[in-house]
């Protein structure tokens, strides 16, 4: 049976992106996002937030790195992936992240009716550009 991998989830960035570049020259962008659901429990409304590594790749990696910063909010179009290492004395460790294929930018809190400043010129958006 075939599988599907897909995420999308819109959040904001929990700290500014680390741009580096791999040995063979490829940008790499990783920042923390974060999610929320609100929920209803009782009569009490609660909130649940949810941290999520994210990892891109690419053109789109230096535009992270010079566009965004924490608390800007995104929308990240990707799948999950799973890494497997050993540390240095024997333990095994894991973790997911979210490999973006897209990364579209959304304005800052006050500049969506156009006041406030805004970009100086249009981020780009990669939902359509293949790495």
């Amino acid at each position: 049976m075939a599988g599907f991998n897909k995420v999308i989830l819109v959040g904001n960035l929990t700290r500014n992106p680390e741009l580096r570049y791999t040995p063979s020259g490829t940008p790499v962008a990783s920042f923390g996002l974060a999610t929320s659901r609100r929920f209803k429990q009782g009569d009490e409304l609660k909130e649940e937030v949810c941290f999520i590594d994210i990892v891109v790749f690419g053109k789109q990696a230096e535009h992270c790195g010079q566009y965004l910063s924490k608390g800007n909010g995104v929308i990240i179009d990707g799948r999950l992936q799973q890494r497997r290492w050993e540390t240095e004395d024997g333990q095994k460790r894991s973790k997911h992240e979210v490999v973006a294929q897209g990364v579209t930018f959304l304005p800052k809190r006050g500049e969506a009716g156009g006041e406030g400043g805004g970009f100086h010129e249009e981020p780009p958006s990669y939902e359509d550009e293949q790495l």
